[in-house]
């Protein structure tokens, strides 16, 4: 293919994203089972218009070239050391959410307002990536979060279009150790995510400080108090935790998703934990209502929140729902050899309209 061609191909891809007019919201949240698995779970958002998912099995070996920003070709060629499979927007280029064979996890996350990414310069193209492109980078490359730690300020990371929101990213694998990757000022910083919930604005860091304007948060229900003369008692189940912010914004959905996944049981297995991190993720469903005023709001989508994952990265699993169709779906890695696998693509729902299973009576 000639770099006219490429070049082509490239600026249509930037013209093509949906996600340059405004921020999407995302949740991911970190559970880990009684027999030491760990599975991470996300939702991803965007209330505009389809994001034209798909999925992608990558093959060890497998060439990639980073774009450029203008629609320019000639970035980073990294070459798959480990195979992988992943979730997609718009292209198939744009890997989102994956898991390699190694158990090394990565997804990114809409950051927007608080993520600076270096200026491009021509003479750094060939250490240059595109902030759409460095979770295949980091699944094609890395085994280990610490591996990832040691490489991040290998590569310079740009956005490709100036329109489109920055990014941050989480990075988990086998062991359950998990960062955060967020580039201001151009630099990439890591950050150890001991609280196992990612958002979006602000940073991290900000995140986990304002969990302290909540420490009176406690599971079940309170009890019988006075207020003067008055008694008080609870209206029902649940008035423990009075003051749990329940709006959709970054720093409540933080807040929430750091108590539910408090407060959640230790499930036995993996598969219980994955069962178990949907249920929690379920609170984070977006209804498309809520984020168009004046009543603008897209007839094609049945929610905002397009996608919801959670991988089981000892077990080599990727489990997805989407908003047209809620059955779970497992891309299964673990029997698969990526050194004879081909690299495919497909859209992640074949018709965008919920099934119904017609139960016998």
């Amino acid at each position: 293919m000639t770099n006219k061609r490429l070049a082509a191909i490239a600026t249509a891809m930037l013209m093509a994203l949906p996600f340059c007019q405004k921020a999407s919201p995302c949740t991911g949240i970190t559970l880990h089972a009684a027999d030491s698995s760990t599975v991470f779970a996300r939702t991803i958002e965007w209330g505009g218009s389809s994001l034209n998912s798909g999925r992608v099995v990558v093959p060890r070996g497998h060439v990639q070239q980073s774009m450029l920003p203008g629609g320019k070709t000639g970035g980073m060629t990294f070459t798959a050391k480990y195979g992988y499979v992943g979730l997609t927007v718009e292209q198939k280029e744009f890997v989102t959410e994956g898991l390699n064979e190694a158990g090394l996890s990565a997804g990114l996350f809409y950051f927007p307002g608080y993520g600076s990414y270096a200026d491009y310069d021509p003479s750094e193209a060939a250490r240059t990536i595109s902030d759409f492109q460095l979770v295949s980078w980091l699944l094609s490359s890395f085994a280990t979060v610490d591996e990832v730690r040691n490489a991040i300020n290998d590569v310079t990371v740009v956005g490709i279009d100036p329109r489109s929101s920055t990014v941050h990213w989480r990075v988990g694998d086998k062991t359950g150790d998990e960062i955060v990757i967020e580039i201001v000022g151009g630099k990439a910083s890591t950050h150890d995510n001991t609280v196992g919930v990612l958002t979006n604005s602000p940073g991290f860091e900000w995140q986990a400080t304002n969990l302290n304007n909540y420490v009176n948060l406690r599971p079940g229900t309170s009890p019988q108090g006075r207020m003067g003369d008055v008694t008080t008692s609870s209206f029902g189940a649940g008035s423990a935790f009075l003051g749990l912010p329940g709006d959709v914004t970054p720093p409540s959905r933080f807040v929430r998703a750091a108590f539910y996944k408090a407060t959640a049981p230790q499930r036995a297995t993996a598969w219980e934990t994955v069962k178990e991190a949907f249920h929690i993720l379920n609170n984070f469903d977006i209804p498309i209502g809520v984020e168009h005023a004046g009543g603008d709001i897209p007839d094609n989508l049945p929610s905002a929140t397009q996608w919801t994952t959670c991988t089981d990265v000892a077990g080599g699993k990727l489990y997805y729902r989407t908003a047209w169709n809620s059955a779970i779906r497992c891309l299964d890695i673990s029997h698969l050899d990526f050194g004879k696998a081909t690299y495919t693509y497909a859209p992640l729902d074949k018709e965008q309209e919920e099934q119904v299973v017609q139960v016998q009576l």
